[in-house]
């Protein structure tokens, strides 16, 4: 599917509703934390099941909890503490745009988001395994201590 060029807001929110799920999964990235910024030398990256995210804005802002299920259709996520009670009395999670979170923590269990993490170092001449090498490194230094 062709991105649109239109600049009319109606062909641009047309598109973005109308988008396949191969193009949503891009409307689901979050920035990533300082921490893993400084790490990883990536600004952003999809969200997915697993992951750690800090909750910066809305209701629930401050919030650390693991992302317990991503919802292509509706380009939102769900959130581990981040829940509403119904009227019934049970709990719910509350849908929240991945842009008002930060990724705190990656979830590495997949192998083709090693790939994609490992493809945007490439670019900058650098290599996961190395990065990993300096984490367990400083790791050793702080136990010495």
């Amino acid at each position: 599917m062709k991105r649109p060029t239109s600049k009319k807001p109606s062909k641009q929110r047309y598109f973005y509703y109308n988008a396949p799920l191969h193009i949503r999964r891009k409307f689901l990235t979050a920035p990533l934390s300082k921490d893993l910024r400084k790490k990883y030398k990536i600004r952003n990256i999809p969200v997915r099941k697993g992951d750690v995210v800090e909750i910066v804005r809305g209701d629930f802002a401050g919030i650390k909890g693991e992302v317990m299920e991503v919802d292509y259709k509706r380009v939102r996520i769900f959130v581990k503490g981040a829940t509403v009670k119904k009227s019934d009395g049970t709990d719910s999670y509350y849908p929240i745009h991945p842009s008002k979170v930060v990724i705190v923590k990656l979830n590495l269990d997949d192998d083709w988001r090693k790939k994609i993490i490992e493809r945007k170092l490439m670019v900058r001449g650098l290599k996961l395994e190395e990065i990993e090498e300096e984490e367990k490194k400083e790791e050793k230094k702080e136990v010495e201590k």
